[in-house]
């Protein structure tokens, strides 16, 4: 199946005052596990993420020509001719298949339409890691979000490689897992720092990126004003240091 809404939550249960685990953004591929009333327990293609979505009519199959390159991309309609933007968006990272275009619009399901400018070709590579992550800067904090409208700091990170179409693990206990020690202390641009619980990557060698719930939003810090923060704030200690360019 694939998620045809503009963001889909995850939830730990089925039940809506359940704890928010992940998203799913529009064109992520699913399977579907198990039907229970209102609800779908699913597993995510990509990173075979588990958790209950609400049941609602999904694509059976897409073929994406086109991904969403800005941070978030107006959805317009299409009325006598003339283009109107409605109150929705799609995301960054989100796949679409092209319907119909003219010189500034592409049509990607029945009039819906986003703006040309806003899309990259589905197997664009964007090797810049600090130009996304910094496109995100100032987003609110939100556990489990994986847009602008709010994110984490594991789905911060991960949102790189979806978008780049590189498998790398949801949750931050799965990242650490998945990565492979560095052997150098020093920080370099393209570290990530692990903490138990906690992610963010190094734009250079003394600038460090993250979503950081204390201060409810995705910002840039110091790299050892952060270790120092954290460990003094959540007594916690750094776990593990690798480089995205191992990926």
């Amino acid at each position: 199946m694939i998620n045809n809404f503009s963001k889909i939550n995850i939830y730990e249960e089925p039940k809506i005052n359940s704890k928010l685990s992940s998203q799913m953004i529009y064109g992520e591929k699913f399977k579907i596990i198990k039907k229970s009333n209102n609800w779908l327990k699913i597993k995510t293609n990509y990173d075979n993420y588990t958790g209950y979505i609400k049941n609602k009519k999904f694509l059976i199959k897409s073929n994406p020509t086109f991904k969403i390159y800005s941070l978030k991309s107006k959805i317009f309609e299409e009325i006598n001719g003339k283009f109107r933007k409605t109150n929705k968006f799609l995301y960054f990272a989100s796949r679409i298949s092209k319907i119909d275009e003219n010189k500034e619009f592409l049509k990607f399901e029945k009039n819906k339409w986003v703006k040309k400018k806003d899309l990259k070709k589905i197997n664009h590579i964007e090797k810049n890691y600090n130009k996304i992550f910094k496109s995100f800067l100032n987003s609110k904090y939100l556990w489990g979000g994986k847009t602008a409208d709010g994110i984490d700091c594991s789905s911060l990170i991960q949102i790189y490689f979806y978008y780049n179409k590189i498998f790398f693990p949801r949750d931050t206990k799965d990242q650490i897992k998945f990565c492979k020690k560095k052997n150098k202390k020093r920080f370099l641009k393209g570290d990530i720092i692990f903490w138990k619980g906690h992610v963010g990557i190094c734009l250079n060698q003394s600038k460090f990126i993250h979503a950081y719930g204390p201060r409810k939003k995705v910002l840039i810090m110091p790299v050892n004003y952060s270790i120092r923060l954290i460990e003094k704030t959540a007594k916690l200690v750094v776990k593990k240091i690798c480089n995205i360019q191992n990926f």
